[in-house]
């Protein structure tokens, strides 16, 4: 049995030696060549594809060969086939009873493409391909619409709600499928040996409120299978806001909280990988789950435990939402394939790293304490598989980002004397053999509940 082991680092919360700064791996030149392989040309090629079956509404036509969501899925399952002998290509079915604004009896098909890892682990790259057409002015007459204290009727669960209208999707969210099955294709045909297994995963019935995403991620859930990440995209072409404001060179990258949840470690870790591979375009980190009211196939990961972001386009065009005005010319395909890499560079950084340590024990406590002198940080964890060394992160309560890092051997045990763990969040990765980290399991302390004072009579 291995016996863990102390090291010393002197280390004043006042005076931090340089080797002690937050660093970032170099390049691997292997991922370089990945980011480089994406191809514009095809995420257009796939956007076209997708909006040429006019809609793709969960409830629409499923027995045409051209039109409606029962061809357009047949298509992707067809194409993720094509794209790579590799991928195990298979749809997940559902038959969802009547509720909502699932107005009848209806089958529900996601598309899954696996990539075999060394390990069971999995991290899911996704996005929603369903489409809708809510008539009338679309997303934007229901940004605009004055408040009231009554919510107005749901279209979409009216009796009379027209399914097969049409409902292009282009940018939502023909960008996001093409995305993911760009990726798909990339990693596939790659001669890269990853140690976590990568899921391609498009799911239908997202407009309906997750449905698709949901009964999977509850799937997921039940059968205890270890997901490390959800890198989900929802509406990343478009570089033109509504507003007028043009970004093609930003990103945003929602993460759900508190502060240091995995979801939050996962989407620090995207900001990082994406500075050292796609350094022209920034990640923008924004603290809530997704948009202000609104959702995405991240939430039902996030909700069942599972570390997962969703990627928004820097600044929406709510007027080509929900329409059929959502058209391939709203979309901009030299952003989309930016959009693209920063997705590769965090997918292939984590799936090369091995998993993250677990900094908790059979309770679920917290292992850091004051240990030996009582005013010490005394970190330990549980060992990941494959790492050969660790590196211990830290930063003051108050930031919202790490500030201090430091390189340690493959130990399970590290001590900062006189650093107190009142003042500081800590928190460490796993380093493989080939240097690549894995996501930073932070330090959490539990939320308390006092007792309920009893009083007398």
């Amino acid at each position: 049995m291995r016996v863990p082991f102390i090291l010393m680092l002197l280390v004043s919360a006042g005076a931090v030696p340089a080797s002690a700064q937050t660093v970032w791996p170099d390049s691997d030149p292997r991922i370089a060549a990945l980011v480089a392989a994406v191809s514009e040309t095809r995420l257009k090629t796939l956007v076209e594809t997708l909006a040429g079956f006019q809609t793709r509404n969960t409830l629409s036509d499923t027995s045409s060969p051209t039109r409606g969501i029962g061809a357009a899925r047949q298509w992707i399952f067809d194409e993720l086939k094509r794209s790579s002998p590799k991928l195990q290509v298979s749809f997940d079915t559902y038959m969802l009873a009547k509720q909502g604004r699932i107005t009848r009896d209806v089958e529900l098909r996601n598309v899954i493409a696996i990539l075999p890892g060394r390990s069971a682990r999995r991290i899911y790259v996704s996005a929603h391909y369903d489409t809708t057409n809510i008539g009338g002015t679309g997303q934007i007459g229901a940004n605009t619409r004055p408040p009231s204290p009554k919510p107005p009727p749901d279209v979409q669960q009216s009796p009379d709600f027209d399914h097969n209208a049409t409902a292009p999707g282009a940018n939502d969210n023909g960008s996001g499928t093409a995305l993911t099955m760009e990726l798909a294709r990339v990693f596939a045909e790659s001669d890269l040996s990853f140690d976590a297994t990568l899921v391609f995963a498009l799911w239908a019935g997202e407009e309906q409120g997750l449905i698709g995403s949901g009964a999977h991620a509850e799937r997921m859930s039940k059968d205890k299978v270890s997901v490390d990440a959800d890198f989900n995209n929802d509406i990343v072409g478009n570089s033109r806001g509504g507003a007028g404001v043009i970004d093609a060179e930003t990103v945003r990258v929602y993460s759900d909280g508190p502060e240091d949840s995995m979801s939050r470690s996962l989407a620090r870790y995207i900001e990082r990988m994406a500075a050292i591979y796609v350094p022209s375009h920034r990640v923008r980190l924004l603290a809530r789950q997704d948009r202000f009211g609104r959702s995405s196939d991240n939430a039902p990961f996030n909700q069942r435990g599972f570390p997962a972001v969703v990627f928004r386009e820097a600044n929406e065009n709510f007027s080509k939402q929900h329409l059929d005005a959502d058209t391939i010319d709203g979309v901009d395909f030299a952003y989309l394939a930016q959009n693209v890499r920063v997705n590769l560079a965090g997918v292939a950084s984590l799936a090369l790293a091995p998993p993250a340590p677990k900094v908790t024990n059979e309770r679920n406590q917290p292992t850091i304490g004051r240990q030996p002198s009582g005013y010490d940080a005394n970190l330990r964890w549980i060992a990941s598989p494959g790492a050969v060394g660790y590196r211990i992160y830290w930063r003051e309560a108050w930031s919202p980002d790490w500030q201090r890092s430091q390189r340690i051997g493959d130990v399970t045990e590290f001590v900062l004397p006189k650093v107190s763990i009142d003042d500081f969040v800590f928190g460490v990765a796993a380093i493989g053999a080939s240097g690549h980290e894995s996501l930073v399991s932070a330090y959490v302390s539990p939320a308390r509940r006092d007792s309920d004072v009893k009083l007398v009579p």
